[in-house]
Parts: C-alpha cells; structure tokens; sequence
C-alpha cells in the first residue's frame, strides 16, 4: 500500500489517490499544501493574475436550486448596469494595468441580449486599444453565439458545471430539459471546439456531495481537458430549496477546508491550468483567498461591479466586499496579495499555459 508521501510525488493520480489527498489531515495536510505550493512556483510562477470582474445583470432565466439570484426569487431586485457603467469599470481595469476583464452575468438566451454583449466586447477592445483581455460567463449559449463573441474579442469563457455527477446535478437544478447534465456538457464542449480558453468549477460541500464526488470533479478536469478552474465552498442562501437541506452539510470552516484541499490536489492533478481563488473563501474566513494563493491558486478576481448593484448579486450569503469601490478593492487585494508572497502580474493577460500547449 502506498504511503501518503508516495502518493504526493505521482505525477498520475487514481480516484482512491485523490479521495486520499482530500482526506488529509494534520501533517498530510500540511504535505500536501507544501508539495502544491512547489508544484505552483515551478509549472506557474509566482505571480498572480488580476480579472476585473464586472457583474453586469443578475437577471436569469435558471432556477437552480442553490443560487440566490434563481429567476423565482422574488426578494432580488433585478438590475442591468448600463453600456457606460460597465465600459467605465473595464476603463478603470485598463489604467490599472489588471490585464483582464469578467463579464459575468444571468443566463440568457436572448437575440437583444447577445447582441448587447458583442457590441460591449468590441467596445471594451477599443477603449482599451485592444489590450484588455476578456473573460465571458453569461452561461449555456449557442455554438454561433460562442463564436460570435469570440470574433468580437473574448477569449476566455468560464461555465461552471457545479457537479460532475449527472444524478447529483439533477438534484441541484429543476427537472426538465432546460437543465440537462448533457446540455452543459456540450455547451463546455461547443466553448472548447470554437477556440476559448475553457474554464469550469464545482461547489464543495453542499448536501448530499461525498468525497468520491469531488475526487470525480477532479477527474473530470481533466478529462475534459479545462484551462482554467473556479471552485469554492458551498454557502447556502436561505431564498433558495436546497436551503431545507443545510442539516446535511458540514460547518462552513469544514467547507473551506475542502475547499483548500481541492485547490491543493487540482494544482497537483493538473500543475499548468489556471486556478482562480473564489471570493467564496473570503466570506467564510477574511484571509481566504491569500490562503488559496499560498496553496495552488494564481487567479484573483477583484470586484469592479458598481457599488448601487453589488448587494443585488448574491449567489450566497455573506458576500464580501459589497461596499468596497474599485479603487479600494484593489489597494485592499495588492496587500493582500503581497502578504501571501506572491507578486501582481500588472498589465497581463496571465494566459493558462496549458491552453498554449
């Protein structure tokens, strides 16, 4: 039987390898976060790479089940940030050298609204004279669309499938076709076949996930074959069904712990994709994402969304940096970010390198 410490120098992991890792605790624990970290500063470097992130319409045509903004939630009150507020946040990204943007938003299918998001790529290029980089998450689209918006210069597409597992999946989402496993799986692929950078991510620890499910998230990374990943713990929002459940999850500080455990593990799992450090870490311990930083992650998505609409995009409870402006966010992340030891990646795109090969 392998030890801990052989498992940790493979460079191939089984399922039972990786239920072992997320297992670790006390000095495994601390193994596996120091083999990570060295695994991160020789595939990836030390820098750490901004994504403005500008969250610019929380109205949705999904139900599921765990998010706070889920079209039946009544107590939201929807918003759309107008062309100007958006461009003037991706503006203030530009003349502070973040690099990148995140365009993210509710899922819609509508003509007006992709329309609406191609016109705001070609317009964030050219205020930019071209060197913002782009990251869209506005959800399961068309394959024409995908590629409509990467001519009109997106390059990144982040579509999260929050379980791998169909029959899990199907017990987060509403049972109908709108909401097929299938459906996103070939949306993840459509992405993939029209050139993106293709990032994903799950939630940890929300009711009725085993180990063995996350150990299979991991797996179906990589077999998929991601760029980049964005995974946090599972906060419950009370407005939403799987609400009821939260007897069956663990304590929120067990969750972030899962949470760093899977950051650790995918760095190991897959040393050169780009792995973001969720602001969900931060909602549950105030140095949450410097920790994932010191771990695995190299992404860190500073929230450029104005002010008036943050409250009103609630996944989860307990959302941190409601009230922070831009310019506070990012004083308050540089010192973050330096405290965990790493440096700022001003003025770059901070591309996955396993995208290029």
């Amino acid at each position: 039987m392998k030890t801990f410490s052989e498992i940790l120098l493979q460079t191939d992991f089984s399922r039972d390898d990786l239920v072992t890792l997320l297992l670790a605790e006390d000095d495994n624990r601390q193994q596996l976060f120091q083999r990570a970290q060295a695994m991160k500063l020789q595939t990836v470097g030390n820098k750490v790479y901004f994504r403005g992130l500008v969250e610019f319409s929380n109205i949705c045509a999904k139900d599921c089940l765990y998010c706070g903004i889920r079209k039946s939630n009544e107590k939201v009150i929807r918003y759309e940030a107008t062309d100007d507020e958006i461009l003037e946040a991706c503006r203030f990204a530009w003349q502070n050298r973040f690099g990148s943007v995140v365009l993210q938003s509710g899922e819609l299918l509508s003509p007006s609204f992709v329309n609406r998001v191609d016109l705001l790529l070609r317009k964030i290029k050219k205020i930019s004279n071209g060197e913002l980089g782009i990251t869209l998450s506005c959800g399961e689209q068309s394959i024409e669309t995908y590629r409509q918006w990467r001519e009109s210069g997106a390059h990144r597409y982040l579509l999260r499938v929050e379980s791998s597992n169909p029959d899990l999946y199907r017990k987060i989402h509403p049972e109908n076709d709108f909401y097929s496993f299938d459906r996103r799986l070939q949306a993840l692929k459509d992405i993939k076949a029209t050139g993106y950078q293709v990032g994903t991510g799950v939630m940890i620890g929300f009711p009725f996930q085993t180990i063995e499910d996350l150990a299979d998230d991991l797996l179906f990374f990589k077999q998929i074959d991601v760029d980049m990943v964005g995974m946090g713990p599972y906060i419950e929002h009370e407005d939403t069904p799987l609400y009821k459940f939260r007897n069956l999850i663990e304590t929120k500080q067990e969750r972030f712990d899962l949470a760093l455990k899977m950051i650790a593990t995918l760095r190991l799992l897959m040393p050169d994709i780009n792995i973001a450090a969720a602001t969900a870490l931060q909602a549950i311990d105030p140095a949450g994402r410097e920790k994932a930083l010191t771990i695995g992650a190299n992404i860190i998505m500073p929230n450029l969304t104005p002010c008036i609409y943050r409250k009103e995009y609630q996944l989860y409870e307990d959302k941190p940096c409601l009230d922070e402006d831009a310019e506070l966010c990012r004083n308050c992340l540089e010192a973050r970010i330096e405290m965990a030891g790493c440096k700022i990646g001003y003025g770059e795109w901070g591309d996955s390198k396993h995208y290029f090969k």
